[in-house]
């Protein structure tokens, strides 16, 4: 171990020595934000970047165990990502497909898919679909893996699903209009059970949200970090928390 490494240990425990153990957030949204950029100084291709952030997800789900989190929802690949040229497009899906493989075959996570199945190729439903099941009776953290996801079309899909589920009742539109509240469709998002974010992080020093989470982050707070998803360190991470744990969560009131 070189100096670097001792001081950078040293600091991450002294960091997490003087974190709110009873201030951790139950669910933990992350923007993994940064891969083609981090790719680009290093000198390495497109590819190489995503693989570089799919590799980083295991040890980041390791910290978050630690600290006791319950949820996890890690924002892989969004809709508009489907804009991007094949030869980038389709090399991710595949990095991607490896991911979830790797989550479901750890036995530790709980694997759920929030996103709309119909942008995706076939192969890829399958594996989301294979992981969700293979994990399903898993006790550790539930990990929702947001891919071809968009607020926006998860909001839009949640009313359609409410619509269609009165249809099959028979209620009349004048009876729908009466019965659609915030709860009735929350009830219909990709995340309906769950409880709703507590912390969002956004890596790469963008401070947006780009449409994650629209619905359910109304009253998360968040954390952007200037350094690229594949640098992210458990350091970073507990920072994160510390950050999170001297905020005072008013919730509107």
């Amino acid at each position: 171990m070189n100096l670097r490494d001792l001081v950078y240990k040293l600091y991450a425990r002294r960091v997490e020595g003087r974190l709110d153990h009873d201030q951790v957030p139950g669910h933990i949204g992350v923007i993994l934000d940064g891969n083609r950029r981090w790719a680009k100084a290093s000198g390495g291709t497109t590819a190489q970047g995503h693989r570089a952030g799919a590799d980083k997800i295991t040890e980041f789900l390791g910290w978050c165990a630690e600290s006791k989190v319950r949820v996890v929802t890690l924002w892989m690949l969004s809709t508009d990502n489907f804009d991007r040229p094949e030869s980038e497009l389709t090399p991710l899906l595949g990095i991607i497909e490896d991911a979830v493989r790797g989550l479901a075959a750890d036995g530790r996570w709980r694997v759920h898919h929030v996103g709309t199945l119909d942008m995706l190729p076939d192969r890829t439903r399958i594996v989301l679909k294979e992981a969700e099941e293979a994990t399903a009776a898993n006790q550790g953290i539930l990990v929702n893996v947001a891919v071809g996801y968009g607020g926006r079309q998860e909001i839009a899909d949640a009313v359609r699903s409410l619509i269609l589920d009165h249809a099959e009742r028979g209620t009349s539109f004048e009876e729908l209009a009466e019965t659609v509240s915030i709860d009735s469709i929350s009830e219909h998002l990709y995340t309906r059970g769950q409880p709703d974010p507590d912390l969002v992080i956004r890596t790469s020093g963008e401070q947006r949200l780009s449409g994650f989470m629209l619905w359910q982050s109304a009253h998360s707070e968040y954390y952007f970090c200037e350094v690229f998803w594949p640098a992210f360190r458990k350091v970073d991470f507990l920072r994160a928390l510390r950050d999170y744990a001297y905020r005072n969560r008013r919730f509107g009131g």
